[in-house]
Protein backbone atom coordinates (compact mmCIF):
# COMPACT_ATOMS: atom_id res chain seq x y z
CA UNK A 1 0.00 0.00 0.00
CA UNK A 2 1.30 3.34 -0.27
CA UNK A 3 3.06 5.65 2.16
CA UNK A 4 0.11 7.24 3.58
CA UNK A 5 0.64 11.37 4.09
CA UNK A 6 1.45 12.17 7.49
CA UNK A 7 -0.10 15.02 9.58
CA UNK A 8 2.16 17.74 10.94
CA UNK A 9 2.27 16.50 14.19
CA UNK A 10 3.49 13.34 12.70
CA UNK A 11 6.34 15.09 10.62
CA UNK A 12 7.42 17.01 13.20
CA UNK A 13 8.63 13.53 15.34
CA UNK A 14 10.15 12.22 12.12
CA UNK A 15 12.25 14.77 11.66
CA UNK A 16 13.12 14.84 15.62
CA UNK A 17 14.31 10.94 15.02
CA UNK A 18 15.51 11.52 11.81
CA UNK A 19 17.75 14.80 12.14
CA UNK A 20 18.81 14.11 15.72
CA UNK A 21 20.10 11.30 18.08
CA UNK A 22 17.48 11.58 20.53
CA UNK A 23 15.96 9.07 22.15
CA UNK A 24 12.58 9.24 21.57
CA UNK A 25 9.73 7.10 23.36
CA UNK A 26 6.87 8.01 20.88
CA UNK A 27 3.43 7.47 22.49
CA UNK A 28 -0.82 8.46 22.23
CA UNK A 29 -4.32 7.46 22.08
CA UNK A 30 -5.41 4.75 20.65
CA UNK A 31 -6.20 5.89 16.80
CA UNK A 32 -3.68 8.45 16.92
CA UNK A 33 -1.33 7.23 14.00
CA UNK A 34 1.51 5.63 15.70
CA UNK A 35 1.88 2.91 13.14
CA UNK A 36 1.80 5.09 10.26
CA UNK A 37 4.73 6.90 11.67
CA UNK A 38 6.05 3.60 12.43
CA UNK A 39 5.80 2.66 8.67
CA UNK A 40 6.46 5.98 7.39
CA UNK A 41 10.13 6.10 9.46
CA UNK A 42 11.04 2.28 8.20
CA UNK A 43 10.45 3.21 4.68
CA UNK A 44 11.98 6.76 4.33
CA UNK A 45 14.84 6.94 6.98
CA UNK A 46 18.27 7.17 6.15
CA UNK A 47 20.20 5.69 9.21
CA UNK A 48 21.05 2.16 9.22
CA UNK A 49 17.86 0.75 11.39
CA UNK A 50 16.86 -2.25 12.87
CA UNK A 51 13.46 -2.84 13.96
CA UNK A 52 11.90 -5.31 16.56
CA UNK A 53 8.96 -6.05 19.42
CA UNK A 54 8.78 -8.30 22.64
CA UNK A 55 6.21 -10.90 20.70
CA UNK A 56 6.73 -12.53 17.24
CA UNK A 57 3.24 -11.39 16.35
CA UNK A 58 4.39 -7.96 16.97
CA UNK A 59 7.68 -8.34 14.88
CA UNK A 60 6.20 -10.00 12.15
CA UNK A 61 3.49 -6.66 12.30
CA UNK A 62 6.34 -4.65 11.97
CA UNK A 63 8.74 -6.81 9.79
CA UNK A 64 11.42 -6.85 12.31
CA UNK A 65 12.69 -9.53 14.60
CA UNK A 66 11.85 -10.08 18.22
CA UNK A 67 14.11 -8.65 20.96
CA UNK A 68 15.75 -11.74 22.05
CA UNK A 69 16.12 -12.90 18.68
CA UNK A 70 17.94 -9.69 17.22
CA UNK A 71 19.86 -9.40 20.48
CA UNK A 72 20.63 -12.99 21.34
CA UNK A 73 19.11 -12.67 24.15
CA UNK A 74 18.16 -15.67 26.75
CA UNK A 75 14.43 -15.82 27.88
CA UNK A 76 13.30 -14.89 31.26
CA UNK A 77 15.45 -12.49 33.81
CA UNK A 78 18.74 -11.56 32.71
CA UNK A 79 19.78 -9.68 35.97
CA UNK A 80 23.48 -9.62 36.61
CA UNK A 81 24.44 -12.65 34.39
CA UNK A 82 26.85 -12.33 31.47
CA UNK A 83 25.81 -12.09 28.09
CA UNK A 84 27.55 -13.89 25.46
CA UNK A 85 27.61 -12.27 22.11
CA UNK A 86 29.13 -14.03 18.56
CA UNK A 87 30.93 -12.34 16.15
CA UNK A 88 28.02 -12.37 14.18
CA UNK A 89 25.89 -11.12 16.94
CA UNK A 90 28.39 -8.06 17.41
CA UNK A 91 29.22 -7.31 13.79
CA UNK A 92 24.98 -6.71 13.60
CA UNK A 93 24.40 -4.55 16.38
CA UNK A 94 27.85 -2.47 15.77
CA UNK A 95 25.73 -1.19 12.70
CA UNK A 96 22.48 -0.01 14.08
CA UNK A 97 22.62 3.72 14.09
CA UNK A 98 18.71 3.77 15.22
CA UNK A 99 17.00 1.11 17.15
CA UNK A 100 13.15 0.94 16.88
CA UNK A 101 11.25 -1.07 19.37
CA UNK A 102 7.70 -1.43 18.80
CA UNK A 103 5.00 -2.28 21.62
CA UNK A 104 7.76 -1.09 24.25
CA UNK A 105 5.05 -1.06 27.01
CA UNK A 106 5.18 -4.76 26.76
CA UNK A 107 8.88 -4.61 27.24
CA UNK A 108 9.99 -5.03 30.90
CA UNK A 109 12.47 -2.73 33.18
CA UNK A 110 15.12 -5.81 32.97
CA UNK A 111 15.05 -6.46 29.04
CA UNK A 112 15.57 -3.08 28.72
CA UNK A 113 18.75 -2.75 30.31
CA UNK A 114 19.45 -5.91 28.72
CA UNK A 115 19.49 -4.07 25.41
CA UNK A 116 21.85 -1.32 27.00
CA UNK A 117 24.36 -3.79 28.06
CA UNK A 118 24.13 -5.98 25.03
CA UNK A 119 25.21 -2.59 22.88
CA UNK A 120 27.49 -1.36 24.85
CA UNK A 121 29.07 -4.71 25.15
CA UNK A 122 29.14 -5.24 21.31
CA UNK A 123 30.28 -1.74 20.61
CA UNK A 124 33.08 -1.31 23.47
CA UNK A 125 31.28 2.12 24.16
CA UNK A 126 30.44 0.65 28.14
CA UNK A 127 30.32 4.49 29.37
CA UNK A 128 27.44 5.43 26.92
CA UNK A 129 23.99 4.37 26.81
CA UNK A 130 23.02 2.19 24.86
CA UNK A 131 26.50 2.04 22.86
CA UNK A 132 25.59 5.27 21.13
CA UNK A 133 22.37 3.87 19.18
CA UNK A 134 19.57 6.20 19.06
CA UNK A 135 16.42 4.41 20.38
CA UNK A 136 13.14 5.19 19.26
CA UNK A 137 10.09 3.30 21.34
CA UNK A 138 6.32 3.16 20.02
CA UNK A 139 3.53 2.05 22.20
CA UNK A 140 0.92 3.41 24.64
CA UNK A 141 1.58 2.28 28.46
CA UNK A 142 -2.33 2.65 29.22
CA UNK A 143 -3.14 -0.21 26.44
CA UNK A 144 -0.75 -3.27 26.99
CA UNK A 145 1.53 -3.97 30.15
CA UNK A 146 4.27 -6.35 30.32
CA UNK A 147 3.85 -10.15 31.69
CA UNK A 148 4.19 -9.45 35.38
CA UNK A 149 7.07 -11.49 36.87
CA UNK A 150 6.35 -14.52 39.29
CA UNK A 151 8.45 -16.28 41.78
CA UNK A 152 12.15 -15.23 42.64
CA UNK A 153 12.17 -13.30 39.82
CA UNK A 154 9.35 -10.60 41.06
CA UNK A 155 11.46 -10.80 44.25
CA UNK A 156 14.37 -9.51 42.08
CA UNK A 157 12.54 -7.07 40.59
CA UNK A 158 10.98 -5.64 43.66
CA UNK A 159 14.63 -5.46 44.92
CA UNK A 160 16.27 -3.89 42.60
CA UNK A 161 13.61 -1.62 40.37
CA UNK A 162 10.65 0.96 41.15
CA UNK A 163 8.47 -1.17 38.61
CA UNK A 164 9.09 -3.46 36.04
CA UNK A 165 7.63 -1.38 33.32
CA UNK A 166 10.44 -0.11 30.98
CA UNK A 167 10.15 3.59 31.90
CA UNK A 168 12.25 2.31 35.16
CA UNK A 169 15.10 0.52 33.77
CA UNK A 170 18.17 1.48 35.17
CA UNK A 171 19.49 3.10 31.92
CA UNK A 172 17.07 6.20 32.30
CA UNK A 173 18.00 6.59 35.83
CA UNK A 174 22.25 6.53 35.05
CA UNK A 175 22.58 3.01 36.73
CA UNK A 176 23.35 0.09 35.17
CA UNK A 177 22.72 -3.45 36.19
CA UNK A 178 26.63 -4.70 35.74
CA UNK A 179 28.58 -1.92 36.47
CA UNK A 180 27.28 0.70 38.55
CA UNK A 181 27.13 4.40 37.37
CA UNK A 182 27.31 5.10 33.78
CA UNK A 183 28.92 8.39 33.03
CA UNK A 184 25.55 9.99 31.89
CA UNK A 185 25.09 12.52 33.71
CA UNK A 186 22.83 12.42 37.06
CA UNK A 187 19.21 11.75 35.12
CA UNK A 188 20.55 8.75 32.98
CA UNK A 189 19.79 8.46 29.49
CA UNK A 190 17.84 11.70 28.11
CA UNK A 191 14.04 10.12 27.13
CA UNK A 192 12.24 12.86 25.07
CA UNK A 193 8.33 11.48 25.14
CA UNK A 194 6.27 12.93 22.83
CA UNK A 195 2.77 12.09 22.45
CA UNK A 196 0.77 12.09 19.12
CA UNK A 197 -2.98 14.09 19.75
CA UNK A 198 -4.52 14.36 16.96
CA UNK A 199 -7.15 11.24 17.07
CA UNK A 200 -7.54 9.59 13.31
CA UNK A 201 -10.24 6.51 14.05
CA UNK A 202 -13.28 8.62 16.09
CA UNK A 203 -14.62 12.04 14.52
CA UNK A 204 -16.63 12.26 17.60
CA UNK A 205 -15.35 15.35 20.20
CA UNK A 206 -18.06 13.72 22.76
CA UNK A 207 -16.74 9.76 22.07
CA UNK A 208 -13.53 10.92 22.49
CA UNK A 209 -13.84 12.83 25.82
CA UNK A 210 -15.45 9.88 26.81
CA UNK A 211 -12.64 7.28 25.78
CA UNK A 212 -10.08 9.76 27.58
CA UNK A 213 -11.29 9.18 30.94
CA UNK A 214 -11.47 5.78 30.46
CA UNK A 215 -7.52 5.78 29.69
CA UNK A 216 -6.75 8.16 32.47
CA UNK A 217 -9.71 6.19 35.14
CA UNK A 218 -11.53 8.97 35.22
CA UNK A 219 -14.57 8.22 34.58
CA UNK A 220 -17.84 10.37 35.90
CA UNK A 221 -21.06 8.71 36.53
CA UNK A 222 -22.47 11.09 33.93
CA UNK A 223 -19.94 9.04 31.31
CA UNK A 224 -20.54 5.87 32.46
CA UNK A 225 -24.37 6.51 32.33
CA UNK A 226 -23.84 7.43 28.82
CA UNK A 227 -21.57 4.37 27.66
CA UNK A 228 -23.89 1.89 29.66
CA UNK A 229 -26.90 3.33 27.76
CA UNK A 230 -25.85 3.27 24.71
CA UNK A 231 -24.45 -0.31 24.94
CA UNK A 232 -27.40 -1.43 26.22
CA UNK A 233 -29.19 -1.64 22.95
CA UNK A 234 -29.81 -5.54 22.00
CA UNK A 235 -27.28 -6.37 18.97
CA UNK A 236 -28.64 -7.04 15.34
CA UNK A 237 -28.59 -10.55 14.73
CA UNK A 238 -28.71 -10.20 10.51
CA UNK A 239 -25.82 -12.57 9.22
CA UNK A 240 -25.33 -10.44 6.55
CA UNK A 241 -24.88 -8.08 8.79
CA UNK A 242 -21.37 -9.33 10.44
CA UNK A 243 -20.64 -7.77 14.30
CA UNK A 244 -17.80 -9.59 16.29
CA UNK A 245 -17.74 -9.87 20.21
CA UNK A 246 -14.43 -8.36 21.65
CA UNK A 247 -13.96 -10.66 24.93
CA UNK A 248 -11.45 -11.29 27.53
CA UNK A 249 -10.33 -14.19 27.65
CA UNK A 250 -9.02 -16.96 25.12
CA UNK A 251 -11.89 -19.38 26.05
CA UNK A 252 -14.92 -17.01 26.05
CA UNK A 253 -13.64 -16.15 22.25
CA UNK A 254 -13.15 -20.41 21.74
CA UNK A 255 -16.67 -21.21 22.77
CA UNK A 256 -18.27 -18.13 20.84
CA UNK A 257 -16.63 -19.00 17.80
CA UNK A 258 -17.46 -23.21 18.15
CA UNK A 259 -20.72 -22.36 18.73
CA UNK A 260 -21.48 -19.91 15.85
CA UNK A 261 -19.68 -22.68 13.49
CA UNK A 262 -21.17 -25.45 14.79
CA UNK A 263 -24.47 -24.33 14.45
CA UNK A 264 -23.82 -23.31 10.56
CA UNK A 265 -25.00 -25.43 7.73
CA UNK A 266 -22.92 -27.56 5.22
CA UNK A 267 -19.79 -29.23 5.42
CA UNK A 268 -16.43 -27.93 7.33
CA UNK A 269 -13.21 -27.55 5.76
CA UNK A 270 -9.88 -27.06 7.05
CA UNK A 271 -6.87 -24.75 4.99
CA UNK A 272 -3.65 -25.84 6.52
CA UNK A 273 -0.72 -23.36 7.14
CA UNK A 274 2.15 -23.95 4.91
CA UNK A 275 4.89 -23.29 7.45
CA UNK A 276 9.00 -22.97 6.12
CA UNK A 277 11.70 -22.60 8.47
CA UNK A 278 11.96 -21.48 12.26
CA UNK A 279 8.96 -20.15 12.68
CA UNK A 280 8.62 -20.64 16.38
CA UNK A 281 5.51 -21.91 18.27
CA UNK A 282 2.06 -21.97 17.35
CA UNK A 283 1.50 -18.60 19.63
CA UNK A 284 3.95 -17.21 17.61
CA UNK A 285 1.75 -17.51 14.41
CA UNK A 286 0.30 -15.14 12.89
CA UNK A 287 -2.97 -16.78 11.85
CA UNK A 288 -4.98 -19.77 12.60
CA UNK A 289 -2.20 -22.80 11.61
CA UNK A 290 -5.92 -24.94 10.79
CA UNK A 291 -8.19 -22.30 9.70
CA UNK A 292 -11.81 -24.07 10.25
CA UNK A 293 -14.15 -22.54 7.60
CA UNK A 294 -17.92 -22.88 6.37
CA UNK A 295 -20.24 -21.42 4.09
CA UNK A 296 -21.79 -18.43 5.98
CA UNK A 297 -18.44 -17.97 8.81
CA UNK A 298 -17.91 -14.55 9.90
CA UNK A 299 -14.29 -14.01 9.17
CA UNK A 300 -11.91 -11.22 10.07
CA UNK A 301 -9.44 -10.22 7.34
CA UNK A 302 -5.44 -10.10 8.93
CA UNK A 303 -3.78 -8.24 6.55
CA UNK A 304 -3.97 -5.18 4.09
CA UNK A 305 -5.56 -5.66 0.71
CA UNK A 306 -1.68 -6.04 -0.71
CA UNK A 307 -3.38 -6.08 -4.36
CA UNK A 308 -4.94 -2.31 -4.05
CA UNK A 309 -2.57 -0.69 -5.80
CA UNK A 310 -2.91 3.24 -6.02
CA UNK A 311 -6.94 1.83 -5.56
CA UNK A 312 -8.88 2.36 -2.27
CA UNK A 313 -8.23 -1.15 -0.61
CA UNK A 314 -10.87 -3.69 -0.89
CA UNK A 315 -10.40 -4.68 2.59
CA UNK A 316 -7.80 -4.04 5.80
CA UNK A 317 -6.72 -5.52 8.68
CA UNK A 318 -9.70 -5.94 10.85
CA UNK A 319 -12.31 -5.77 8.34
CA UNK A 320 -15.38 -7.93 8.69
CA UNK A 321 -16.42 -10.49 6.14
CA UNK A 322 -18.99 -13.52 5.73
CA UNK A 323 -17.46 -16.48 3.49
CA UNK A 324 -19.98 -17.39 0.68
CA UNK A 325 -17.53 -20.17 -0.95
CA UNK A 326 -14.60 -21.94 -0.83
CA UNK A 327 -12.60 -23.34 -3.61
CA UNK A 328 -8.98 -25.00 -3.59
CA UNK A 329 -7.10 -22.22 -3.78
CA UNK A 330 -9.33 -19.42 -2.47
CA UNK A 331 -12.15 -18.44 -0.32
CA UNK A 332 -14.59 -16.08 -1.84
CA UNK A 333 -15.66 -13.46 0.64
CA UNK A 334 -18.43 -10.63 1.10
CA UNK A 335 -17.85 -7.78 2.66
CA UNK A 336 -20.75 -4.62 2.51
CA UNK A 337 -22.05 -6.21 -0.27
CA UNK A 338 -19.27 -6.81 -2.55
CA UNK A 339 -17.27 -10.51 -3.27
CA UNK A 340 -13.95 -11.00 -2.94
CA UNK A 341 -11.77 -13.55 -3.94
CA UNK A 342 -9.09 -13.96 -1.33
CA UNK A 343 -5.95 -16.60 -2.02
CA UNK A 344 -3.57 -17.46 0.77
CA UNK A 345 -0.68 -14.76 1.69
CA UNK A 346 2.75 -15.34 3.02
CA UNK A 347 4.31 -13.35 6.34
CA UNK A 348 7.70 -13.19 6.41
CA UNK A 349 9.62 -13.82 9.43
CA UNK A 350 12.94 -11.41 9.02
CA UNK A 351 16.25 -11.44 10.63
CA UNK A 352 18.96 -8.76 10.33
CA UNK A 353 22.64 -10.06 9.17
CA UNK A 354 25.57 -7.93 8.48
CA UNK A 355 26.95 -7.52 4.99
CA UNK A 356 30.32 -6.87 5.14
CA UNK A 357 31.15 -5.52 1.63
CA UNK A 358 28.65 -3.16 2.18
CA UNK A 359 29.56 -2.61 5.51
CA UNK A 360 25.66 -2.26 5.86
CA UNK A 361 22.68 -4.12 7.57
CA UNK A 362 20.89 -6.27 5.78
CA UNK A 363 17.23 -7.95 6.37
CA UNK A 364 16.92 -11.66 5.20
CA UNK A 365 13.77 -13.88 5.26
CA UNK A 366 14.09 -16.44 8.16
CA UNK A 367 10.83 -18.18 8.10
CA UNK A 368 7.38 -18.35 5.85
CA UNK A 369 4.02 -18.89 7.16
CA UNK A 370 1.67 -19.34 4.29
CA UNK A 371 -2.44 -18.86 5.05
CA UNK A 372 -5.23 -16.85 3.87
CA UNK A 373 -5.90 -13.94 5.89
CA UNK A 374 -8.46 -14.96 7.50
CA UNK A 375 -9.71 -15.58 11.62
CA UNK A 376 -12.81 -16.47 12.14
CA UNK A 377 -14.52 -13.64 13.91
CA UNK A 378 -18.05 -14.22 15.95
CA UNK A 379 -15.18 -13.21 18.97
CA UNK A 380 -11.87 -12.21 19.13
CA UNK A 381 -9.81 -11.20 22.43
CA UNK A 382 -9.22 -7.50 23.89
CA UNK A 383 -5.39 -8.17 23.15
CA UNK A 384 -6.08 -9.50 19.74
CA UNK A 385 -8.30 -6.64 18.90
CA UNK A 386 -5.31 -4.20 19.44
CA UNK A 387 -4.89 -2.15 16.20
CA UNK A 388 -7.92 -3.14 14.56
CA UNK A 389 -10.59 -0.38 13.81
CA UNK A 390 -14.29 -1.77 13.86
CA UNK A 391 -17.71 0.12 13.17
CA UNK A 392 -19.37 -1.95 15.39
CA UNK A 393 -18.69 -4.63 18.45
CA UNK A 394 -20.16 -6.56 21.35
CA UNK A 395 -17.70 -5.84 24.29
CA UNK A 396 -18.06 -8.90 26.49
CA UNK A 397 -15.93 -7.98 29.79
CA UNK A 398 -17.30 -11.59 31.29
CA UNK A 399 -16.67 -11.41 35.14
CA UNK A 400 -14.53 -7.84 34.88
CA UNK A 401 -11.56 -6.76 33.41
CA UNK A 402 -8.38 -8.26 35.00
CA UNK A 403 -5.55 -6.42 33.13
CA UNK A 404 -4.94 -2.39 33.25
CA UNK A 405 -5.97 -0.42 29.99
CA UNK A 406 -8.31 -3.57 29.17
CA UNK A 407 -11.52 -1.83 28.74
CA UNK A 408 -9.75 1.23 27.28
CA UNK A 409 -8.54 -1.29 24.41
CA UNK A 410 -11.94 -2.72 23.69
CA UNK A 411 -13.98 1.06 23.91
CA UNK A 412 -11.13 2.34 21.51
CA UNK A 413 -11.44 0.04 18.61
CA UNK A 414 -14.39 1.41 17.85
CA UNK A 415 -15.59 4.57 15.79
CA UNK A 416 -18.39 5.65 16.97
CA UNK A 417 -20.82 5.03 19.66
CA UNK A 418 -23.31 4.19 18.06
CA UNK A 419 -21.44 0.87 17.40
CA UNK A 420 -20.67 -0.15 20.97
CA UNK A 421 -22.89 -2.83 22.27
CA UNK A 422 -22.33 -4.25 26.21
CA UNK A 423 -22.97 -7.62 26.77
CA UNK A 424 -23.25 -6.06 30.68
CA UNK A 425 -23.21 -2.70 31.85
CA UNK A 426 -19.67 -1.30 32.97
CA UNK A 427 -18.88 -1.32 36.55
CA UNK A 428 -16.45 0.95 38.48
CA UNK A 429 -13.63 -2.28 38.75
CA UNK A 430 -13.87 -2.39 34.98
CA UNK A 431 -11.49 0.52 34.33
CA UNK A 432 -8.23 0.33 35.44
CA UNK A 433 -5.06 1.57 35.39
CA UNK A 434 -1.59 0.83 36.40
CA UNK A 435 -0.76 3.35 39.27
CA UNK A 436 3.31 3.13 37.47
CA UNK A 437 1.89 3.91 34.87
CA UNK A 438 -0.17 6.80 36.06
CA UNK A 439 3.21 7.86 38.00
CA UNK A 440 5.56 8.00 35.05
CA UNK A 441 3.07 9.64 32.95
CA UNK A 442 2.05 12.48 35.06
CA UNK A 443 6.13 13.01 35.54
CA UNK A 444 6.26 13.21 31.69
CA UNK A 445 3.70 15.86 31.51
CA UNK A 446 5.42 17.94 34.24
CA UNK A 447 8.98 17.85 32.98
CA UNK A 448 8.10 17.56 29.26
CA UNK A 449 4.46 19.32 28.71
CA UNK A 450 4.85 21.61 26.24
CA UNK A 451 6.68 19.31 24.14
CA UNK A 452 4.19 16.56 24.41
CA UNK A 453 1.36 18.93 24.21
CA UNK A 454 2.78 20.36 20.70
CA UNK A 455 5.39 18.46 19.11
CA UNK A 456 4.97 20.59 16.19
CA UNK A 457 7.01 23.38 18.03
Amino acid sequence: MPDPALSAEQEALFRLIEDTNEHVFVTGRAGTGKSTLLRHLTWNTQKQIAICAPTGVAALNVEGQTIHSLFKLPIGLIADSDIEQSDATRKILNAIDTLVIDEISMVNADLMDGIDRSLRQARARRREPFGGVQVVMFGDPYQLAPVPPRGDEAKYVTDHYRSFWFFDAKVWAGESADDGLLDMGRHGAHLNIRELTQIHRQDDDAFKTMLNAVRYGRVTADIAGKLNAAGARKPPEDPLDPIITLATRNDRVNQINAKHLDALPGKEQTAVADVNGDFGRGDSYPADENLRLKVGAQVMFLRNDAAAGGEPPRWVNGTIGTVTKIMADSVRVEVDGDEFDVEPVVWEKYRYAYDPFQKKLSREVAAEFTQFPLRLAWAVTIHKSQGKTYDRAIVDLGAGAFAPGQTYVALSRLRSLDGLYLTRPLRPRDIRVDEDVRRFMKGAWEAQGSQMRAVTA
